[in-house]
This record gives structure tokens, C-alpha cells and sequence, in this order.
């Protein structure tokens, strides 16, 4: 898991902690607070397919920069063994 995602998943933790705390020692009715954990758990559940969509396209990208990368090592070694091929053949 990268630092990125680590730290992600800690501040989405961080938050539920913080959000039961704050609803579950908040003083009102039970009706009230069940209402601000189904609001807090619908902007938690936003956040984390934000978090998900953030990570998948960070990952999409360095799997194309890899593949790039990949591409251009086979094709200087294809290279080199063609120059080397041919210095042996004189």
C-alpha cells in the first residue's frame, strides 16, 4: 500500500472516529441523532468513492507511464542485440 493510500485510509478513520464522537456525546434526541449518522455516513461513503476514484485513476496513470517505460526498455534492448548480432556476423 503507498503512503498516499495509507494516509487516506487513516484520515477516512480519523474522520468516522471523530463523527461518532461527536454525534454519539452531542446532547439530542435519539430521532436527531440517528438523522446526523445516516447524513455522516452518506458524506463518508461520497468521500471514500472519491477516495477510490483518486486511487484508480493515480494508478491507471502510472501503469500507462510503466507500460511506456517497459516498451522503451525492450525496444533498446531489441536494438542493441540487432547491433550486436551484426557486429558479430563481420
Amino acid at each position: 500500500m503507498s503512503k498516499g493510500s495509507k494516509l487516506a485510509v487513516g484520515a477516512v478513520i480519523g474522520a468516522v472516529s471523530g463523527i461518532i464522537a461527536g454525534v454519539l456525546t452531542a446532547p439530542k434526541s435519539g430521532k436527531e441523532t440517528r438523522e446526523d449518522i445516516k447524513r455522516k455516513a452518506e458524506e463518508l461513503k461520497n468521500q471514500a468513492f472519491d477516495t477510490a476514484d483518486d486511487v484508480r485513476a493515480t494508478a491507471e496513470t502510472k501503469a500507462r507511464e510503466l507500460e511506456t517505460k517497459a516498451r522503451e526498455v525492450r525496444e533498446a534492448a531489441e536494438k542493441k542485440i540487432r547491433e550486436l548480432q551484426a557486429t558479430e556476423e563481420k
